[in-house]
Order: structure tokens, then C-alpha cells, then sequence
């Protein structure tokens, strides 16, 4: 995949129906925190009250098509050196590079975009082998599991904690 195809660019309302596209496939929020989204009304609510809101979420494009999304929260107070990054991607594009291509982006932005930013996470779901892979080729170090650490989809669950600082080197 050509990386000059990706881009990332805030959430549009008019996104509505590329993003219930892959936002109600079961396949692609197996591992989300949120459920799969089953209408249009729901995928704009959600645009509008979630994602369009957030100081960091951005859509990844795909010749400005919205394929999928990267978030990442910063925290706040004494915890304001590190930020959680989250990301889906649509299926049809799985194994292509995007998502890798994309999360180099956003990390890179993370670090001149949040004053004071040390260290970007990820917390990923053991069985989730794809989304491991892609955090080792954009350089995240995996630095152990947690046990019953995540709740997802009504179920506790084991994670796996990645971690990039902002002296890491981006693959």
C-alpha cells in the first residue's frame, strides 16, 4: 500500500455512511469498547456526541475515503505524560499496511500535538493478534499481560499492555 494513499483528518458529520460501513460489522468492533452500530441514526448520534467531540480522533482515509479511525486520549493531572490509543479499521482493508501507516501518523502528532507527552499506550486484548502485530511494526514495545484487566462485551478479559515513548524511534 502506497503510504501517500493515507491520510488522517478530523471526523465530518457527512462520514456518516462510510462509517457505518464497517462501524456495524461485528467482525471489525469484535475488540471495540463499543458496541456495533446498527443504523444511521446511531452511526451520526455517535459521530456527533462521541467522536467529533474528542481532543484526538481522527479519521483514516484512504484517498479521503473514511475507512477506519485512531484515537488517542491524553490524561490529565499527574497523569498527563501518558495518553491511550485506540483504532479500528475496516475489514476489507485488513493486511494492507493502513492501519500500521495510519498509527506511525497519529503517534508522530501525539508528541509535538500534547505538551508534555512521554508515553502513548495500547492495551490489547490477547487473542487480538492483528492488532498486536500492527503496534510492533509501528515500534510499540509489548511490556507484559494483565490479568482480567479489561472489561469488553459484558466479559473481563486478559490484556496485553504496548507501550511507545516519545524517545522511541517509529519503524
Amino acid at each position: 500500500m502506497d503510504p501517500s494513499r493515507i491520510s488522517l483528518r478530523r471526523f465530518y458529520l457527512t462520514d456518516v455512511d462510510d462509517f457505518l460501513k464497517w462501524a456495524s460489522d461485528d467482525k471489525v468492533t469484535r475488540y471495540l469498547r463499543w458496541n456495533t452500530i446498527t443504523s444511521r441514526e446511531e452511526a451520526l448520534s455517535y459521530l456527533q456526541k462521541v467522536a467529533i467531540p474528542q481532543t484526538y480522533c481522527r479519521s483514516i482515509c484512504l484517498d479521503d475515503r473514511f475507512i477506519g479511525y485512531v484515537s488517542i486520549k491524553p490524561g490529565s493531572g499527574n497523569d498527563k505524560s501518558r495518553a491511550r490509543l485506540g483504532y479500528a479499521v475496516s475489514a476489507e482493508y485488513w493486511g494492507q499496511g493502513i492501519a500500521t501507516a495510519a498509527l506511525k501518523m497519529a503517534v508522530a502528532n501525539a508528541f509535538t500535538e500534547f505538551q508534555g507527552l512521554v508515553r502513548v499506550e495500547a492495551l490489547v486484548e490477547v487473542e487480538n493478534i492483528g492488532s498486536q502485530r500492527v503496534l510492533e511494526k509501528v515500534g510499540f514495545l509489548k511490556e507484559g499481560r494483565l490479568r482480567k484487566y479489561g472489561f469488553c462485551k459484558g466479559k473481563i478479559r486478559d490484556m496485553i499492555v504496548y507501550s511507545f515513548l516519545s524517545t522511541d524511534m517509529i519503524k
